[in-house]
């Protein structure tokens, strides 16, 4: 029996190889396994591993290429050359003094121990200022248990099944079990990046989710034409063996653990601060079910089990782009360049016609979004919007990004406020709020290097906000950021929406990585983890309850089921029919251009909702 003291317990899929091959690697990365132990690994070796998508721990090799696993004397060399200790696990070999030395100078992340001397490796180990865990093989259950009594934090396994690590779970409980990789969690990318050589950045990426932890194995991924992996009666997908597959996730807040107290107080009508909010985003497991339980709460008692729709049609004007966003699939660039097919720009004639047909179908919105062409200036926003209302007097214009705002105003030569202005009195009703990706500066130095920043993000809406233009709020998450970015971006909307109350909604968009440059370029995760699409859109709900009062989940991005098992996490939107949206198909995402309404309406009847559609800004046109 654990003691009821709960700390968390990694483990590690390895395997001993004597060389890696193209077949050992693809034989060890459909068993499962992570990482490949080797004594002085080649330059085919790191080829063949990092091809396949694992990593390498080695007694010796560059460490650029590959995790070290070392004697003391090994480690006080590489503490010499600055090796980040989170690539050090130091051998328990020799005298305890010297072992000691060589966890305080270089840091390491582990102590590596046999079975029969794990508690004086936990000994020492526990010493003040030293940060190691003690790491061991373990062959069985009862090996493992022991193993953590005795003070191991992270075990090894060779060809363990999914069943028997969820045996495992089990008996460890209340401890938490995370698995790894050959790095250890909580690494966030920026800090990697500056160390591992390209393909070994690579390989890395492609295990892990925004916590540095390993990833499930499953291969659904938002925008793949799959359905999400989550078990019929759980939010979380977390383990993919028999006994989380067949059972129920624990009732309300059984689960918590230690996200209880934010949890009760975000019940009690207090909203988590930045920290809690990114403490939040740690969940795991049945955590996640209490995180989605209490975001279902607060939906209920936000807007009631309505589930809403727009019926509008996306017009993406140009896909000729002079910013080179590496997350986006979508823009071309001039044909001298060679860049992802032919650049095209649509007449205003032809945007308005467009928006005649959606209108005749019913649509009482169009979307304007498009890459900022070279030859743009504010006028053609204007002119844009002025000849759809000039057609359609009763359609409502949801258009221009704050960056085609600020684009738009900078190549006029007037303040944002002034162009914000000429835009509202040409007809624009609402403001689309992507262009956002993640509000923290951090990640737009990499992600979006030429875009506007946060700041500037903030003060169009801010600006359009206080002249009475409306806008949604969107998050693309599952790239190159972490909690604490999810965290701040939540913090940017809420304190933008506790000054204006200008924010319709929230929408997350995960990120759809198949043709995305970034993903193809080795720099990017492959999108979001199933969870971590759950835990958005519901620590969203959480974390401006009381202020954003509707979540929306993008069936674009997600498939209508998908998207729909979110109305349960918090979510009471389904977003719009869409009639042509091309943008995440360029990504590679398979999920369809556009929805009829009797398709929204089959989906929140099939999860037991009430059916609404409504306009941009959420007035009620129609229940059912």
């Amino acid at each position: 029996m654990m003691n009821a003291t709960s700390r968390t317990i990694t483990f590690l899929r390895t395997r001993p190889a004597e060389a890696a091959t193209a077949a050992v690697a693809e034989a060890r990365l459909r068993e499962g396994t992570t990482t490949l132990e080797m004594d002085s690994p080649g330059a085919t070796d790191f080829r063949a591993a990092h091809q396949a998508g694992l990593f390498i721990s080695a007694l010796q090799a560059d460490p650029s290429e590959a995790a070290l696993i070392v004697d003391p004397d090994q480690a006080l060399k590489l503490a010499k050359a600055n090796t980040p200790g989170w690539l050090i696990t130091v051998r328990n070999a020799g005298p305890s003094e010297a072992v000691l030395d060589a966890l305080a100078r270089s840091e390491a992340t582990y102590l590596r121990a046999t079975r029969s001397t794990v508690e004086a490796a936990a000994a020492l180990c526990s010493l003040p200022a030293i940060e190691a865990v003690v790491s061991v093989f373990a062959d069985d259950v009862d090996q493992a248990e022991t193993a953590v009594l005795d003070g191991a934090g992270d075990l090894l396994f060779r060809d363990w099944d999914a069943d028997r690590i969820g045996d495992l779970r089990q008996r460890l409980a209340p401890h938490r079990l995370v698995e790894r990789t050959a790095l250890p969690p909580g690494l966030e990318i920026d800090e990697v990046r500056q160390v591992l050589s390209r393909s070994a950045f690579r390989s890395w990426l492609q295990q892990v989710d925004a916590s540095g932890a390993a990833r499930p194995r499953y291969t659904w991924a938002p925008g793949r034409a799959e359905a999400a992996p989550v078990p019929p009666r759980r939010f979380s997908a977390a383990w993919p063996d028999s006994m989380w597959v067949g059972e129920a996730g624990p009732e309300e807040l059984e689960g918590a653990g230690s996200l209880r107290p934010i949890l009760e107080r975000s019940l009690s009508g207090s909203p988590p601060e930045v920290a809690e909010t990114e403490a939040l985003f740690g969940a795991r497991g049945d955590q996640v079910e209490a995180v989605a339980w209490t975001a279902d709460q607060l939906r209920r008692r936000t807007v009631g089990d309505l589930v809403t729709y727009v019926v509008n049609r996306n017009i993406n004007y140009t896909n000729l782009c002079y910013f080179r966003c590496g997350f986006c699939a979508f823009s071309k660039g001039p044909r001298s360049l060679n860049l992802r097919g032919d650049p095209y720009l649509m007449s205003i004639a032809d945007i308005v016609r467009r928006a005649r047909e959606a209108w005749e179908k019913g649509a009482t919105e169009v979307t304007l979004q498009g890459g900022i062409h070279p030859e743009f200036t504010g006028d053609f926003y204007v002119r844009v919007t002025e000849a759809i209302k000039a057609e359609l007097p009763e359609m409502h214009i949801h258009g221009f990004t704050p960056l085609e705002v600020w684009q738009g105003a900078e190549t006029l030569g007037v303040p944002v406020r002034d162009f914000l202005v000429r835009l509202k009195e040409a007809g624009l009703g609402t403001l689309p709020g992507t262009a956002a990706e993640i509000l923290d500066d951090d990640v737009r130095r990499y992600l979006c290097p030429d875009k506007i920043r946060t700041s500037q993000w903030a003060q169009v809406m801010l600006t359009a906000h206080e002249l009475g233009l409306k806008a949604t709020a969107t998050i693309m998450f599952g790239h190159i950021d972490h909690h604490r970015s999810w965290a701040r971006h939540l913090d940017v909307i809420r304190q933008i929406q506790a000054r204006t109350g200008g924010f319709t909604e929230l929408v997350p968009l995960p990120f759809v990585h198949m043709g995305a440059p970034i993903w193809l370029n080795g720099k990017a995760r492959p999108g979001p983890t199933w969870d971590e699409v759950v835990l958005i859109h519901a620590i969203g709900r959480i974390a401006l309850d009381g202020l954003v009062p509707n979540i929306q989940a993008s069936w674009v991005k997600l498939g209508l089921d998908g998207a729909g098992r979110l109305l349960d996490a918090g979510c009471n939107d389904l977003g719009g029919t869409l009639m042509g949206e091309i943008i995440t198909r360029s990504a590679g995402a398979a999920h369809g251009q556009e929805l009829t309404p009797e398709d929204f309406r089959r989906a929140i009847i099939a999860m037991n909702r009430q059916v609404g559609l409504r306009d941009t800004e959420y007035g009620l046109l129609l229940t059912a």
